[in-house]
């Protein structure tokens, strides 16, 4: 359980790929595969085992290449370091054919971690990368102060502040405005895999916004249930981190059109544009209708557009 193991493509059943390894076959789910990878007859696979079931027929190894355990293997083949204990891995938070961030510790303070899982001019980490099909790799540095961790782990972002509160786990950072939709990342992924890493939510705003004027978009006119839980997913859970988007960004987001971003940016400048008393409501009449249908997709169909 965990090994890295190489075969290759023997046969397909039922969208799952049967793989030849030595004297034995494994199965590789479909579901267990990197998204937008093929494989042909004959290919060579390489991938964790995930577990071995009991079957009919005898025991069914079942091998993973979007499970965290893929990136551990890997990295303890490509690294000696890491397999002889010198360095270890903190934790993995991936998300499978997009992005990786792994956060590395030494046991040896004369040895760099973070240089170890790199190699001479990257040839360590773009071995693995390779193997990934182009995933990006984070390679981070464990720190025992959170502060430090969470800002290790916003990378490549820049951090001007961050306001921890250590009962709950859960943190402000505080960016400076051309970094905002960096620390966030694409459709929410950065800050995403960086809260999954250090284990703590948090919540990223700019600088330039003063702390409590944070409005969240929960119950707010026009914004339905599924549309909130579509901005919470990439990131964005309150009025202000909306405002600082753009049209681009919003589109990113699956099931948001042109005409659906322009109308979410236009309600929610609006809102802010009232007394802080009204824009705790996130209701009033001149943001958006109230009887007026949730913003969803559809509304971008109804008015011709993708």
């Amino acid at each position: 359980m965990g090994d890295i193991v190489t075969g290759s493509v023997h046969r397909f059943e039922r969208g799952d790929i049967i793989v030849e390894i030595g004297r034995a076959e494994a199965i590789l789910p479909k579901s267990e595969r990197i998204p937008h990878e093929e494989y042909h007859q004959g290919d060579r696979v390489q991938g964790s085992i995930l577990e071995v079931r009991k079957s009919a027929k005898g025991p069914a190894i079942v091998l993973s290449r979007s499970h965290e355990g893929f990136i551990r293997g890997l990295f303890a083949l490509e690294v000696p370091e890491i397999s002889e204990g010198i360095v270890e891995i903190k934790g993995i938070a991936r998300e499978a054919g997009d992005r990786t961030k792994i956060a590395v510790a030494s046991t040896d303070e004369k040895v760099d971690c973070v240089g170890a899982c790199v190699g001479m001019r990257g040839t360590r980490v773009k071995n693995i990368v390779r193997e990934l099909h182009g995933e990006k790799v984070d390679i981070i540095r464990w720190h025992e102060d959170p502060k430090e961790f969470i800002a290790a782990a916003l990378s490549p972002a820049k951090i001007a502040d961050i306001q921890e509160h250590r009962e709950t786990k859960e943190a402000l950072v505080i960016v400076e405005d051309d970094q905002l939709s960096l620390a966030i990342g694409k459709k929410g992924q950065n800050v995403r895999l960086a809260s999954k890493l250090t284990g703590w939510q948090l919540e990223i705003k700019g600088k330039a916004q003063p702390v409590h004027a944070e409005v969240s978009l929960h119950g707010m006119a026009g914004i339905g249930p599924a549309m909130e839980q579509r901005l919470s997913e990439a990131g964005l859970t309150t009025l202000q981190q909306l405002a600082a988007c753009t049209v681009e960004q919003l589109t990113a987001i699956k099931g948001i059109g042109e005409k659906t971003a322009q109308k979410l940016l236009d309600s929610v400048k609006t809102v802010l544009s009232q007394p802080p008393a009204e824009q705790a409501t996130g209701t009033t009449e001149k943001a958006t209708d109230a009887n007026a249908p949730p913003l969803t997709e559809q509304t971008d169909r109804a008015e011709g557009t993708s």
